[in-house]
């Protein structure tokens, strides 16, 4: 189900890896600029652009068991996609893989945390950061709307949810976070309580050893990534998204990067979004390394 480019220092075979990733060129449901279908091969030759060894961690990324599967064939539906997605998922997930997705839209990343979590049980939280609240139950007549991913982590996956970056959403929306005590960091709490102080709290809040991570790059300040479907001003920059990668990474058991749109820009989101991915892999791999 597969069709494959690579990624630059993915050299394993999938049976020998520990890092899968497939990127899942979808974006029927945008609903300001779509184009993130192309945000998968953008990012993978944007990996052209790095060396394979990270400083911070002292790890050679060629020395770790990275495989990419390619590009997953999406089907016109959404429904029909999520479905195939949330079977193929459930295969790297029990074959005890970590899977990385390269969106594509936000909202494939349910069927991505669906499978984890049923492989995880209730041993799990999800962290997703992201401008935009996505509380809606359906938005254009579509449930399963990018726009609405969040409601659906919370209502059929998992309650233990902490989204940072948030600083977008119909008032409904921030209604019903309030409501229902729906644990959210704006960049100004960010600001106030600083990044450390706020992954702090996010891992007393979440309490468990096993978290999914769910980056939509529009939580970044447009300044940084403009090639986004939805970009949102007064956002995070990467300095303190990192320090959230590197915190949470060791304990997660999948990750994704959705909702890049590579035509609004000039590489700058593809590039971000390449190198935060390959920190991840790095920060994962470190839990098995003592840093020096």
């Amino acid at each position: 189900m597969f069709y494959k480019p690579i990624m630059m220092d993915a050299l394993s075979d999938y049976e020998s890896s520990t890092y899968v990733i497939f990127g899942v060129p979808f974006d029927a449901t945008s609903s300001y600029r779509s184009g993130s279908r192309w945000a998968p091969d953008a990012m993978r030759k944007a990996s052209l652009n790095f060396e394979s060894y990270n400083h911070f961690y002292k790890i050679d990324l060629q020395d770790l068991a990275i495989h990419d599967s390619g590009n997953f064939e999406i089907s016109a539906s959404i429904d029909e996609t999520l479905h195939d997605l949330l079977v193929t998922v459930r295969s790297v997930v029990s074959d005890n893989k970590i899977p990385i997705m390269l969106g594509g839209e936000h909202s494939m990343s349910l069927p991505c945390i669906k499978a984890c979590a049923e492989n995880a049980g209730n041993d799990f939280g999800v962290l997703v950061l992201d401008a935009h609240l996505d509380l809606r139950d359906e938005y254009a007549g579509v449930k399963y709307n990018h726009a609405c991913v969040s409601r659906h982590i919370l209502e059929e996956v998992t309650e233990n949810y902490v989204t940072v970056g948030v600083r977008s959403g119909a008032g409904e929306e921030w209604d019903l976070a309030r409501d229902r005590n729906i644990c959210h960091y704006t960049p100004e709490d960010v600001a106030r309580k600083g990044i450390d102080g706020v992954a702090d709290e996010i891992m007393d809040y979440l309490d468990c050893s096993r978290i999914y991570i769910s980056l939509d790059m529009d939580v970044f300040d447009p300044a940084y990534a403009p090639g986004l479907g939805t970009p949102e001003p007064f956002g995070m920059n990467p300095w303190d998204v990192r320090k959230l990668i590197h915190r949470f990474a060791p304990m997660s058991i999948g990750f994704d990067i959705v909702e890049i749109a590579p035509e609004y820009d000039s590489g700058q989101a593809a590039i971000l979004g390449a190198k935060i991915m390959r920190e991840f892999i790095a920060a994962s791999a470190s839990k098995n390394k003592k840093i020096q």
